[in-house]
């Protein structure tokens, strides 16, 4: 006797699988779940472009020849803020995937926000969504969070070297 096989009610776009294949193939989201050495190099690539927007604003408020110190510390806390939003919408994308995988139900929209469903997990398909979870999208969400801290900690360093600037 085979085990009773269940129809996923849920379209093929809103289940957390699928959410989880596009979230990583897509070029915005997937730099941040690609290997180490990928990710340092395009958060590098973000902070210069970030550096490059915040320069010339910190270069209106901080004359570039006269105060250095200030006008870098300047273009680097834009940086840092501008690098900070990005790596938000990264964090929560993430975050969203994550509780769409590991929790028991899907929720869902048949045809449009008025129509909305419940669908619950079968056993087999929630271990699964939960081990991927836990092994490809909890180390992404746990460097997003490192990378927040060496923000915080760089914030922390500019403030103080502000004083002697």
């Amino acid at each position: 006797m085979s085990a009773p096989v269940s129809i996923c009610p849920v379209p093929a776009d809103q289940r957390p699988i699928n959410e989880y294949k596009s979230l990583k193939e897509s070029w915005f989201f997937g730099w941040s779940s690609a290997d180490f050495r990928t990710f340092l190099v395009r958060f590098g690539l973000l902070w210069g472009m970030s550096c490059f927007i915040s320069g010339p604003i910190a270069a209106s408020s901080f004359e570039p020849i006269e105060a250095f110190g200030r006008f870098f510390l300047a273009a680097n806390g834009g940086a840092i803020f501008l690098v900070s939003l990005i790596l938000l919408r990264l964090y929560l994308g993430w975050t969203y995937v994550d509780q769409r995988l590991y929790c028991e139900t899907v929720d869902y929209e048949e045809t449009g926000w008025y129509d909305g469903q419940s669908w619950t997990k079968p056993q087999a398909e929630l271990t699964q969504d939960r081990l991927i979870s836990t092994y490809q999208v909890r180390p992404t969400l746990q460097r997003l969070r490192y990378s927040f801290g060496v923000l915080g900690l760089l914030c922390i360093v500019g403030q103080s070297l502000w004083r002697f600037c």
